[in-house]
């Protein structure tokens, strides 16, 4: 996530009215699609910052590149355009998906494990520890570390969940070294 106080402010407007109209949903799953096509296509945050083409132009082509997309998100993407914001874009989409995943209850966590996890295990996990942190669940991201050995390591935010074999191993060495 994070630290632009403009995208910030962006991304609560556009929440605000999502949850009017009742789109919170929807709009976050074109914020989710907007994000990948931000981020995999660095020249078209380029061709919009660009001074060289009018801001008629680049409203022509969002309208164009982005059609069929919700009014509302259009319309963010035209006031980013107008305030020559464009650059905070994906700033605005990480923070606007953040804001629907607090409301929906939801964190984001990274579980890094020596193998891929089954549904099982990340239900599991994720019923686990949702509630140890006031959340109703998880939205996991499982990542294959071998170097745990076994176990896994859990990171939701800033707070790491620590039981990998790795680091069991290292606290016995540092406690046979230490007496």
């Amino acid at each position: 996530m994070s630290n632009s106080v403009v995208a910030k402010r962006y991304a609560s407007a556009l929440f605000e009215l999502a949850q009017q109209h009742g789109q919170t949903g929807s709009i976050q799953e074109e914020m989710n699609e907007l994000k990948k096509v931000f981020r995999d296509n660095k020249d078209l945050g380029e061709l919009f910052g660009s001074p060289k083409l009018s801001s008629a132009k680049k409203k022509e082509m969002i309208a164009n590149i982005f059609k069929g997309a919700n009014p509302l998100v259009l319309n963010a993407l035209y006031v980013l355009l107008d305030a020559k914001r464009m650059d905070e874009a994906q700033n605005v989409f990480e923070e606007f998906l953040a804001l629907a995943d607090d409301a929906a209850g939801i964190a984001e966590a990274k579980v890094y494990s020596t193998r891929p996890l089954t549904e099982q295990e990340t239900n599991g996990i994720s019923a686990t520890f949702a509630k140890k942190i006031g959340k109703h669940s998880l939205r996991i991201e499982n990542i294959i570390d071998p170097s745990l050995i076994g176990g896994v390591r859990l990171q939701i935010g800033n707070q790491i969940y620590d039981s990998s074999l790795s680091t069991k191993l290292d606290k016995l060495q540092r406690k046979l070294i230490g007496s």
